[in-house]
């Protein structure tokens, strides 16, 4: 008899509700394709920037400096196309509005940066700006 133990249907139920509720937030299905992919580089003079963002047309790219602040944000557009007597079972292409921004260790030259988009890769040319670096100061 020490064996027996208490079972409702209800306890495995809110179990399995709760169980990755609390994780990660809700997403839209097909959420996880509208990222934005960026790598960045650097030399001496300027920062490079490759983001990854397919199916946009370069005019709904719009890229923002300030300072050392870097905002990219495009919008993916789902060009209807229905002809007489079709209908759609299954798409897997998405729209929607994809934006990334991140921090520089330094300024931008905002007036000299330069930016292509060609087959699906926007390239940024983010000169740094003369006069930023970084110095010691000695206490007296």
């Amino acid at each position: 008899m020490a064996n027996i133990t208490r079972f409702g249907n209800f306890d495995s139920l809110f179990d399995d509700l709760a169980k990755g509720f609390w994780v990660k937030p809700l997403a839209a299905p097909g959420a996880e394709d509208l990222k934005l992919k960026v790598d960045v580089k650097e030399d001496d003079k300027a920062y490079t920037v490759h983001a990854e963002i397919p199916g946009v047309k370069k005019e709904d790219i719009q890229v923002e400096v300030h300072g050392d602040q870097v905002s990219i944000r495009a919008e993916v557009k789902r060009e209807k196309e229905e002809k007489k007597g079709e209908k759609l079972l299954h798409a897997e292409r998405y729209y929607g509005m994809v934006s990334r921004s991140f921090t520089l260790p330094t300024e931008v030259d905002d007036k000299a940066t330069v930016a292509k988009y060609q087959d699906g890769v926007l390239d940024l040319t983010l000169p740094k700006k003369a006069g930023n670096g970084s110095y010691r100061i000695s206490v007296q």
